[in-house]
């Protein structure tokens, strides 16, 4: 692991979800499914590529990003411990709250 805590927590993240959504394909949820993978590894993906940002501006951009993603994934996540149907998400709700708190952390420090 490196020692950027949130690059490594986004990339567990992300895996894990590629994880849940082969769960909800097998059960035949291909809309929530697709919804979740794409919000759920948008959130490392820019987190990653915040990491080559044109400047200090440009960083936040892309942590905001990262950020909305975050919440939509949270939606998802949600929707799926709320519905018998659909399956558990276990602990994937955990690790995005820890994301979300230090993805917020480092963006109001950013504007400072």
């Amino acid at each position: 692991m490196s020692q950027n805590i949130v690059l490594d927590k986004s990339l567990d993240f992300a895996g894990q979800i590629v994880q849940f959504s082969e769960r909800l394909r097998k059960q035949k949820h291909l809309e929530i499914r697709s919804q979740v993978l794409r919000s759920g590894t948008s959130i490392g993906a820019n987190i990653f590529e915040a990491q080559g940002a044109e400047s200090k501006a440009d960083f936040r951009h892309k942590l905001k990003i990262a950020y909305k993603e975050a919440w939509e994934t949270k939606f998802w996540i949600k929707l799926c411990l709320k519905s018998e149907s659909l399956p558990n998400p276990e602990n994937l709700l955990d690790q995005l709250e820890s994301i979300i708190k230090l993805l917020g952390k480092i963006i109001s420090s950013t504007r400072r």
